[in-house]
Order: C-alpha cells, then structure tokens, then sequence
C-alpha cells in the first residue's frame, strides 16, 4: 500500500507540480495575504513637466520622508532628515556636492550606510523576500540582502553588519553603494503606480516622461484627452497631427516634435515665414515665457498661425467625412466674410481680431492648398514612421486604457458623461447607442483599432475615433460642448469662448449620481471611490478636490505650470497604503538643482481621505483575491487527491 501510494505521488509530481507542493505553497500564499498592503501613488495631469514629474516620484509624495520620520523618530534633527531625503532622491548629485565640504568622508559613509539600511529595512518590511529579491540591483544584490534581513542565528550581530560596512568602504565601493541603496529605497517605497491621465502637452518634457514611465516597475494609465491626440496623430490622424504641433507651437514647445523624436518641420517653416511674410500674426502669440531668440520667436508665430488654418480646413474634412459625429456646428470657416473680415455664430456677426487669410478660398474653404497638402503628406508620414514615438505610444496602448477598476477605486481622466437629470448620457456612435462603462469600452476599442484593425475601413474609423475622443462633447475625456479654438484665436467677445461642461461636473456633489456611477462599473457605493483628473481643482478660490463626502477625488491641481496662477497650487497626488487615503497638495516645484542644492523638497500639505481601523493588507487587495481564489484551488487538488479521486483517474 506504501508502495502505491509513493508511486501516485510520484506519477502526480509529473502531472501535476503544483499539487506536489500545495501545501508548501497555501502556506507561502497565507503569508502573503498578511502581509500589509503596497502604496499605490496616483499622478495625474503631468502635462510634460518632467522635472516635478522625476521629484515626485523620487520622494513619493512625501512617502520616503515619512519612511525617515517613522525610523529615526526624534533621533534625527530635522535638518539631517532633509539632508538624508535629498541624498536618497539624488544620491549621485548630493554626494559631489558633500565631498567637497566634507572632511572625513570615512566617517561620513559609514553614517549614511547604517541609516540608509534602516530606512531600506523599514521600506522592505511590507514585502515578501521574493519580491525584495527581485528589486535589488545585481551587483550588491546579495550584500544588500544580507544587511537587511535579520539574521537570528547570528550571535554578534552588530559585528557582522559593521565587517561588512567596513569592508565596502574598504575597497572604494561605498558610493555605487549609497547609490544603489537609494534607488532601492525610492524603487520599494512605491509598490504600483497610476497615472491618471495626461502625460502630454504644455510642458517640455513628455517624452522623458515617457522614457521614464517605460522603465518604472508596476504602472497602468488611464488615457487623458491629450494622450489620446498624441495617439491620434502617431496613427497618422491628420486633425490629431494638426492639433499637436498646434499646442506644442503655441506654448513654445517644437523642441519637443524636432529634438525629442526627430519630426522634420522645416517644411511648415517653410511655409509659414513665406506665405506670413508680412503678417504679424497677433493673434498667435505664444503661451508662458519660451527660451527663443526674437527670430525663433517670429518664426513659431508664424508656424503656430499656418498650422492653426491647415487645423481647421483638416477638422472640417473629417467632420464632412463623419457625419454621424454631429460636429457640423464646429465647421465656422463657410461663415466667414472674408471681405468684410467677419464671421456670423448662431444668428450674430462678429468682426475677426485676424483677417488675413491668403490659403483659403471662400468657395472651397476647407480645401488644403497644394503647400499645404504636401505639408501634410510629409507629417503623416514623419509621425507614423517615428520608431520612438510609436514605442511610446504601443506602450501607453499596453499599459492604459481609458478607465480601471482597481482596489475598489474607479480610475478615469475626464467624465462619465450625463444627462442634465444625472442619468448616464447615451451616445450613437456608428449606427449603435452607448452609455456608461460601455461607451468607454467601444471608444477604447476603437482606439485599438486605429493602430491594428486589419480592415482598412475599420481602421480609419479608429483613428477619426481619437479625433473625436479628443474634442467630441460626449467624449468622457472632455465633456465640454465645444472646444472653442477658433474663437479664442478669432475673437474678443469673451461670451463666444464659453465651453459649456457636462452635467456631471456639476453633479460630483450628488451622492445618488455618484453611486449609479460606481455601480455601473461594479464598485460598491460604500468604500469605493472615484480618482479624477482633467479639470484644475481652484485651490486658491477655496474649491475642494474632495467630493461628495470623499467618494470622488479630483486630483489636478495644476502640475503644469500654465495653469499653476489658476489653481494656486502645483498639483495633488494621492498615496493609498495600508493605513489608508492621504491627499498631498503640492507647492510648486522650482528646479532639480534648488532641490540638490537648498534641499529644497516640494512641500506638500497633507490630507487624510480614509484612516482604517485595522491596517490594510494584501488580503484586502483585487491581487489578495486572486491568490485567495490559487488557495481555494489548490486547497481542491488537495482533498481529490487524499479523498483518492485524482489517483483513480491515474
């Protein structure tokens, strides 16, 4: 009988692995789901600021800080905690600048070595070994594992932790030490990262964003409208193309299109300083304080004013092309008198700020000229063959989508759009009504099909989608009832600029609105809660980014610079841990060299959304579920095989 039974064991160790180990592995498992629960950080509206973007994410919102406060308590005066915060933000930066005050270096590594393995200790606790195992960099991975794993067979501890201090100081290793030490920290103290939205536009950096998000550990997206124009505009989408080097040209940002990913614009220069010669193009004038030169100045006036007009001509096609979008009141170019330089809107004339319009023919106003046609031939063709550009986009396409469900929060950039009653809107999108979670998902399908519908037909219908996702009033990622672009541009009459919101901006404060909203997406209307990005949160009027008794977080608070004289502030970000919801309002943030230098941190005022009772753990989480349901698995496999089911099938 002995015999038998060892031979269905081994018979199953062939089959079935797992079952050879289950009961190792329910125990493992058990232990994970007590463990206490990651700190996911939520960013959103980054809008290219990649300076604050880095500082943010090196000091997780204040998390390291706090890590440094909880180990050293008042052990430590608050200027050394600083001063160790900087160092672990930017150790390679800080550590030139302290070699060159600093006397007895010696000394000085072997100080910082055993606070940074307190602080690396403290921020490893919350999880397994394995998971340390696999953050830690390769060259010290054994050594740093050694120094922060308790070792309760070691009688003289504190002489072994000092042979090894020692000796890394010894043979000139300690500053790739120290080094490696703060990437660990900064790299453990965040668990999972979200981004709710909008990585581009305004600011001068997304593409170092980007290059950053692509090598973070554990990130998802939730697409903002601009993410989705710069997906529009890779696919080739000619308004989406139109619209980007529109915006980078108003807020002085070509650099982003030439430098950043190598799109040729000499063509439109081209264009632009020829056929604007003599037009001052005052209605074009950049945004914020760009770093130009006053020839450089003049020539993005000029390209700004020639790609704003081949904008409104491609937008026109698009929407003739598209009639079931019902854009038509956005084509404005047909009711223009170009001889008398006005334009009639909804039964009123209003005379143009810019009345010099030398490519458009007013019998064929949304025709491209043949300059302009071949412009843009030559951009299409720059965008969709841009290998860096499309890299960044496969990846916002693998890691994004246009809203998740996770940990029992709703994650969205913009709206859920809504009837003025609050009743969910319903939207007709190709011969098809949509409303709710399910608008969402056929526009993120559509989305995936401008990039790889093998149907051509299909395909096209993708691409004028991110057109439409990026302007249309029932589109979630904007929810206005117009994008008045031409207006701003055109006219002085401040009436004709108003962007009339979607009722549920209005409606974030009705707690039967927003609990239809969390049902509609699966969530519970008690402990669920609504992250929320796109419009700026006016801190300085005294309007709150939290909503409806803390079910909503609305947490854009101007991380661009561009609306920062809006908001007040410098943005919001929001740490869930195991001890719950904390919401950081930022102060601006000055520059990398200030935060080496002064150590000047961005300081943040804190809020507490949600304290929990009972530290959170794993086992609260969407992942502590899933590891639940591997243990009622294995937990099956078990009893067939000692009930003997499994060994007579065998």
């Amino acid at each position: 009988m002995k015999k038998l039974e060892e031979r269905y064991l081994e018979r199953l160790s062939q089959l079935y692995p797992t079952i050879a180990k289950a009961s190792t592995e329910i125990i493992n498992l058990q232990a994970i789901l007590n463990l206490p629960k990651g700190t996911e950080h939520f960013l959103t509206d980054i809008h290219g600021e990649y300076e604050a973007f880095s500082h943010v994410l090196k000091n997780g919102s204040g998390s390291v800080r706090r890590k440094i406060d909880d180990v050293f308590g008042n052990t430590m005066s608050s200027r050394e905690k600083q001063t160790l915060a900087t160092l672990i933000y930017y150790p390679k930066e800080k550590m030139d600048r302290i070699k060159k005050t600093e006397e007895n270096m010696e000394d000085w590594y072997k100080i910082t070595l055993y606070r940074l393995i307190e602080v690396c200790k403290r921020t490893a606790s919350k999880y397994t070994r394995s998971k340390v195992r696999k953050a830690l960099p390769p060259d010290f991975a054994y050594v740093i594992e050694e120094l922060i794993t308790e070792k309760s067979e070691i009688t003289d501890k504190e002489s072994y932790y000092n042979s090894i201090v020692n000796t890394i100081i010894e043979i000139g290793r300690a500053e790739k030490f120290i080094i490696a030490l703060c990437e660990l920290i900064q790299r453990l103290t965040v668990d999972h990262l979200h981004i709710v939205g909008d990585i581009f536009d305004r600011g001068p950096g997304p593409h170092i964003i980007m290059d950053k998000l692509m090598g973070y550990h554990s990130v998802d997206i939730q697409w903002g409208n601009h993410d989705v124009l710069w997906m529009g505009a890779a696919a080739g989408q000619r308004g989406c193309i139109a619209n980007v080097i529109r915006i980078c040209a108003r807020y002085g940002n070509l650099d982003i299109l030439e430098e950043g990913y190598g799109i040729n614009l000499l063509p439109l220069a081209t264009f632009a300083m020829s056929t604007y010669r003599d037009d001052p193009c005052e209605c074009f004038k950049l945004k914020g304080h760009p770093n130009y030169n006053p020839s450089e100045m003049l020539m993005d006036i000029k390209m700004h004013k020639a790609i704003s007009v081949i904008q409104f001509k491609v937008e026109g096609q698009i929407i003739k092309k598209n009639p079931g979008f019902k854009m038509e009141k956005r084509n404005l170019l047909h009711h223009i008198d170009y001889e008398k330089g006005t334009i009639e809107l909804d039964g009123q004339e209003y005379e143009l700020l810019d009345k010099n319009f030398p490519t458009i023919d007013p019998k064929k106003p949304y025709a491209l000229t043949k300059e302009e046609e071949d412009i843009m031939e030559r951009l299409e063709r720059a965008f969709t063959n841009c290998e860096k550009l499309q890299s960044h986009m496969k990846f916002l396409l693998n890691k994004g989508g246009l809203y998740k469900v996770y940990n029992g929060n709703l994650l969205y950039h913009g709206c859920v759009p809504l009837n003025e009653d609050g009743s969910l809107k319903k939207v007709r999108l190709y011969g098809h009504t949509y409303k709710g979670r399910s608008l969402y998902e056929i526009l993120e399908s559509y989305v995936r099909k401008g990039f790889y519908a093998v149907d051509p037909k299909e395909r096209e219908r993708g691409k004028d989608m991110m057109w439409y996702i990026w302007l249309s009033e029932n589109s979630p990622l904007f929810g206005k009832d117009k994008m008045a672009t031409f207006e701003r541009y055109f006219l002085a009459e401040k009436e004709t600029h108003k962007e009339k919101k979607n009722a549920y901006y209005r409606l974030l404060e009705d707690e039967k609105v927003i609990n239809n909203i969390l049902k509609e997406f699966g969530l519970p209307s008690e402990g669920s809660y609504i992250i929320n990005g796109h419009v700026p949160v006016k801190s300085k009027d005294g309007e709150n980014p939290i909503k409806c008794g803390g079910k909503v977080l609305v947490i854009d608070g101007g991380f661009s610079r561009a609306y920062q004289k809006e908001t007040g502030i410098a943005g919001y970000t929001l740490i869930y841990n195991s001890y719950g919801l904390i919401l950081a309002a930022h102060e601006p943030f000055e520059s990398t060299e200030a935060a080496i230098e002064k150590e000047s941190d961005i300081h943040s005022d804190s809020t507490v959304v949600e304290r929990v009772l009972e530290r959170k753990k794993v086992g609260d989480t969407d992942t502590g579920r899933e590891l639940k349901e591997q243990i009622e698995d294995l937990e099956v496999l078990m009893a067939a095989y000692r009930s003997g089911q499994i060994a007579e099938r065998l």
